[in-house]
């Protein structure tokens, strides 16, 4: 699918920053550590903004919400700023009753004394276990030496959050924005329960542009839709998680809004970043060997164009067919006829990677060893023209494979 020329041009003047991370733009702090939570892995991490910042979150969509998820939203409700956030990894304090949300506040109020914040400056993540009480004797140890020289740095920030993940999630861009040096940076973790509409996933983005906060949350909202809320997994939506932006305006450029000149090149920014993560996300999908990426046009809307291309990448059959080299393109026009759109069949084509197997609904002959070379490839790309509309759209997941169920069959123990 074509990018615009608009979209072009602004992509043209954010540069990413090599081993950038969330602390690129200015004022940001992080670190992380183990606590005990976990056997040995990094369990507690933090951020930090030496500024107040304007913040904004989006929220799973499971009705079954974790208390940190509401302590965060209660500390976002004072102001709409944040000034850090603390995360645990290994237990998810959720479907914890009362207890719970007493230990989410205690958590918050820990690292708020420990920072030297306002406490609804502060925001509380958890992940991991579900059911399990957070040990918290071993959260307020580990909050006391959050300062020590050893547990500093984005990249232990980045390993403390993750659970069943096999690597780190970072990225950061720069642009210039009134004729000042504009940073975002995000870290992310996500690797099971992974499903559209905002659901397992961590991811937490900073930046130092001078931003509205009504701008910001709206830009979040927006972005999420079209990033995070467009990979899956495994189809499965968590109690906990969330994507929380920070924006302490360290950079001094003039305030940012839908009416600034620039703002186009600021969205650009956050999208590319949230892009990113997101497919990051979808590659480390649990037992995952390759990124899926499907994109679909000629919807009668992008909303249409979205419910498509989220049933192809969240089709089981698709997905194995992916993980055994097996152009199967019958699972894929399958899950279009099932997405509950309006379209002609007749007007289907698709194409896997660059060789088509399908046009107007109709089976192409194809080379069916070439086809198998291309899907062992780590990156898979399936296209899909439904029509003549001017809806399009772009999902990402991954193949699945024997490793998710022995991960998942274990999970506990």
């Amino acid at each position: 699918m074509a990018k615009g020329k608009a979209d072009i041009a602004i992509e043209e003047k954010v540069q990413l920053v090599p081993e950038g991370s969330v602390t690129t733009p200015q004022g940001f702090a992080a670190g992380g550590l183990h606590c005990g939570i976990r056997k040995r892995k990094l369990d507690l991490g933090w951020v930090y903004s030496e500024f107040p910042a304007q913040a904004a979150a989006v929220y799973t969509t499971n009705l079954f919400q974790a208390p940190p998820l509401k302590v965060t939203q209660a500390s976002i409700a004072e102001e709409n700023k944040l000034q850090g956030v603390v995360v645990n990894s290994g237990v998810a304090n959720s479907c914890t009753g009362d207890q719970g949300l007493q230990d989410a506040y205690e958590m918050r109020r820990l690292f708020a004394d420990k920072m030297g914040i306002p406490e609804h400056y502060a925001a509380v993540v958890s992940t991991g276990l579900i059911g399990e009480p957070l040990p918290m004797q071993k959260i307020d140890q580990g909050i006391k030496v959050f300062d020590a020289q050893e547990n500093q740095g984005a990249n232990r920030f980045e390993s403390a959050i993750l659970t069943t993940d096999t690597k780190e999630k970072a990225v950061a861009v720069q642009m210039e924005i009134d004729g000042k040096t504009v940073s975002i940076g995000g870290a992310a973790k996500g690797s099971g329960m992974i499903d559209p509409n905002m659901a397992t996933m961590l991811s937490f983005i900073t930046t130092d542009a001078n931003v509205e906060q009504q701008a910001l949350s709206k830009a979040l909202k927006d972005i999420t839709n079209k990033s995070f809320n467009m990979i899956t997994v495994d189809g499965d939506t968590s109690t906990n998680d969330m994507v929380l932006v920070m924006a302490n305006g360290a950079s001094n450029n003039q305030q940012l809004n839908e009416s600034h000149p620039e703002w186009s090149v600021f969205l650009g920014g956050l999208k590319i970043v949230s892009e990113m993560l997101a497919k990051e996300i979808a590659r480390d999908g649990e037992g995952a060997t390759k990124l899926i990426e499907v994109q679909v046009e000629g919807a009668e809307t992008n909303q249409a164009a979205q419910m498509i291309s989220k049933a192809i990448i969240s089709s089981n059959l698709v997905k194995t067919a992916v993980h055994g080299a097996d152009a199967n393109w019958g699972r894929i026009i399958t899950a279009i006829g099932y997405s509950k759109q309006n379209l002609d069949p007749d007007q289907v084509s698709i194409l896997i990677g660059a060789i088509p197997v399908v046009k107007n609904g109709v089976p192409v002959s194809f080379d069916e060893e070439e086809a198998k070379a291309y899907l062992q490839k780590d990156e898979v790309t399936i296209f899909a023209s439904v029509g003549d509309g001017q809806g399009s759209a772009t999902a990402w997941g991954c193949d699945l494979s024997y490793e998710y169920v022995r991960i998942n069959a274990s999970y506990r123990t």
